[in-house]
């Protein structure tokens, strides 16, 4: 079974990952993606004599730094350790830590991501949850295989980040989403954004369906609904379709 490993201050963050919605299902193995998510509190990997993972920066600055040998202790202690991982563990794992440095995280590199971590021989991940003015430097080079950045602004740790990350590419692993096609139909595919969607009732508030998707004419709906999705995309995202043109 497929691990992804999380290390962070704040394990419950991910019960609401783990508990609910289509990811929830496949991490409790009800989809047959045979994922497993397993968190590491990396207090618990802290030097005795030491009363925190952090302290402050060499060369002064505000804020706390997350130390580095702390680090190492989650990683191998709670993570190679606990997993049966071996010496030859950089092999067996990759290590990403979200944060700034990284390629900014979108459609096309998630399907990337999921496609190089998805098959049964791949390495198993682990995701390091930076907090504070960020981690030393020396564990970055040392153990960390990929930064990955969701946007150009910041948070308060690498919790949310990192849930973004799995929930979005999860979608694409075999298994995971009920219906194969769900995944290549949504917004992003293609560089546009999806056609809008209409349920009962079919009258609301004064506004009819429109008839065309009430025909039964397949054809004729496919062709509307690329129509409604070039529409939608060149008046709230024009710059997917210059993305698109560039392509």
């Amino acid at each position: 079974m497929k691990k992804i490993w999380i290390i962070t201050l704040f394990p419950n963050y991910f019960d609401s990952l783990i508990n609910f919605g289509i990811t929830g299902s496949a991490l409790r193995g009800e989809r047959g993606a045979g994922i497993e998510i397993k968190t590491v509190q990396l207090r618990n990997y802290t030097p005795k004599d030491y009363k925190g993972v952090d302290d402050s920066p060499y060369g002064g600055g505000a804020g706390m730094v997350m130390r580095a040998d702390v680090l190492k202790e989650a990683l191998l202690k709670g993570v190679v350790q606990e997993g049966n991982y071996g010496q030859d563990f950089k092999s067996l794992l990759h290590v990403v830590f979200p944060g700034p440095r990284g390629k900014t995280w979108d459609n096309s590199y998630c399907k990337d991501f999921a496609s190089r971590f998805s098959k049964d021989d791949s390495k198993d991940l682990v995701f390091i949850c930076g907090r504070y003015e960020g981690i030393d430097e020396r564990f970055l080079n040392l153990y960390v295989d990929e930064q990955i950045s969701i946007g150009d602004y910041i948070l308060t740790g690498g919790e949310i980040p990192t849930m973004a990350i799995i929930d979005s590419s999860l979608r694409f692993f075999s298994g995971v989403l009920g219906n194969k096609e769900s995944s290549m139909q949504e917004s992003f595919q293609a560089n546009l954004l999806e056609h809008p969607q209409y349920t009962k009732p079919r009258n609301f508030d004064g506004i009819d369906v429109p008839e065309i998707l009430l025909s039964g004419h397949h054809l004729k709906i496919e062709k509307y609904q690329k129509e409604e999705s070039l529409r939608v995309t060149k008046l709230n995202r024009p710059d997917l379709l210059v993305k698109k043109e560039k392509e």
